[in-house]
């Protein structure tokens, strides 16, 4: 590491000390007030060309992917310009004088040419703090290519190195595994991603199986990226088995939860019981299932409450699925009326007043049964099918009910409510009023 060091300020004391020749020559500072003189003119001319590009920019529809590269392009117009600008300086100088009186332009030309590529092309990772993260670091590498001062510093970083058993772990060793690993986690969530649309597209597949195959793939791709992101790197494996051992102990007692989720996850898809858009029940919560998640279900109930079901619950506790092999759903609606009123006519009534509400299944006819005589009214039961309990129970219920308010009123069917009478006894109480006290 010495050793390595001292090169390295050896370098840099050499390099320092051409500078400080360089610096004081007279075409030194001419570049810098060119340089200076063309950033100030870019910052002028891209602050008055940046509207009228993104005004332009705004008519462009229907594709995000193009206007994520075009807004993230008129961002760094100024730079652009500078580019463009040093370039032509640069030109202009060398057919006048020595190419060596426009070196430091060079540099800058190359600088900032290379922050323009990586800057734009890091916008297509969505994140900003990633996007930004990769653009820095990348245009540090660059710039250390283009100062010629990379084979030093890369050598600098691997004598600072830690060796651990039989393997020797340097932060040269450890920058190239955090960039490998970024780069090919991303690359496998986006080709997941992908393989997870085109699979959800597919109409022969169940949407279990769609979700399922998805999952794995985007879990099989991530897993595949790292390995060979720390193999590419000398990282030997193996040495982590006391790591994983370790992780395996966690997993047991502080992620139990975690683990028991995911496996049911997978459970649930493997035998089917609930898949996207079903109508569950589970506890108080009535409702459709939206997404299937490697940790919980999303379930959405008519009063747009999304509940994130964890999936051991859908494992372990009873579970009503009202679309689980046939989407036809039975409804019972209990009503009475007056012993006044004829049996067989009620009975052919409500099955009539349910057939007129839209929802009820006309496939299977409703059904009308006398079930009790009760205190006050004839007791009835009206039991109908529906084929969409997705779209609400409640609200088919209510429509039934009022049309056999309607069908009734118009056929001089009472609906009875219940009577009271109260017995006063006369006894102790007086016979006649007292006297009123007077005035």
């Amino acid at each position: 590491m010495d050793e390595y060091l001292s090169q390295l300020i050896g370098f840099i004391t050499d390099a320092s000390t051409r500078a400080l020749d360089y610096v004081s020559e007279p075409w030194f500072v001419y570049q810098v007030a060119i340089a200076l003189a063309l950033f100030g003119l870019a910052r002028f001319l891209g602050k008055r060309l940046e509207p009228r590009l993104e005004n332009r920019a705004r008519t462009i529809k229907g594709h995000p992917g193009l206007l994520r590269l075009i807004a993230a392009t008129l961002r760094r117009v100024d730079w652009i310009l500078f580019t463009i600008l040093l370039f032509a300086a640069i030109a202009i100088l060398k057919s006048l004088t020595w190419p060596s009186r426009s070196w430091l332009l060079g540099i800058l030309l190359w600088l900032s040419g290379t922050w323009v590529v990586v800057a734009i092309s890091s916008r297509i990772i969505r994140n900003r703090l990633v996007a930004r993260s990769v653009a820095w670091l990348v245009w540090i590498y660059a710039a250390l290519v283009i100062l010629g001062i990379d084979q030093r510093v890369a050598l600098l970083l691997d004598s600072l190195a830690l060796p651990l058993n039989e393997m020797r772990i340097s932060a040269l060793t450890v920058l190239k595994a955090a960039f490998l690993l970024t780069l090919s986690v991303w690359i496998a969530t986006t080709l997941g991603n992908f393989v997870d649309e085109r699979v959800q597209r597919s109409s022969e597949l169940t949407p279990s199986i769609r979700v399922l195959i998805g999952k794995f793939a985007k879990f099989g791709l991530v897993l595949l990226a790292g390995i060979v992101a720390l193999t590419s790197v000398g990282v030997d494996l193996t040495a982590f088995t006391v790591f994983s051992g370790a992780v395996g102990v966690g997993l047991g007692f502080g992620l139990q939860k975690v683990v028991s989720n995911f496996v049911s996850g997978v459970i649930i898809l493997l035998d089917k019981s609930i898949k996207p858009g079903d109508t569950i029940s589970l506890g108080e919560t009535f409702g459709w299932i939206r997404e299937l998640r490697a940790r919980f279900v999303s379930v959405v109930t008519r009063d747009g409450r999304e509940y994130l079901i964890p999936n051991e619950d859908l494992i372990t506790q009873q579970v009503i699925n009202w679309s689980f092999s046939d989407e036809l759903v039975r409804l019972d609606v209990p009503f009475g009326v007056s012993y006044d009123s004829d049996p067989h006519q009620v009975t052919e009534l409500a099955i009539n007043a349910a057939s007129s509400v839209a929802r009820v299944n006309s496939d299977r006819r409703p059904v009308c049964w006398l079930t009790a005589f009760g205190d006050s009214s004839l007791d009835f039961v009206l039991r109908f099918w529906i084929h969409d309990p997705q779209q609400g129970l409640t609200n088919v219920r209510g429509k039934v009910l009022l049309a056999l308010w309607d069908t009734f009123k118009e056929n001089g069917v009472e609906i009875p409510f219940p009577h009271r009478e109260i017995i006063m006894k006369g006894a102790g109480l007086p016979t006649s009023s007292p006297d009123l006290p007077k005035d």
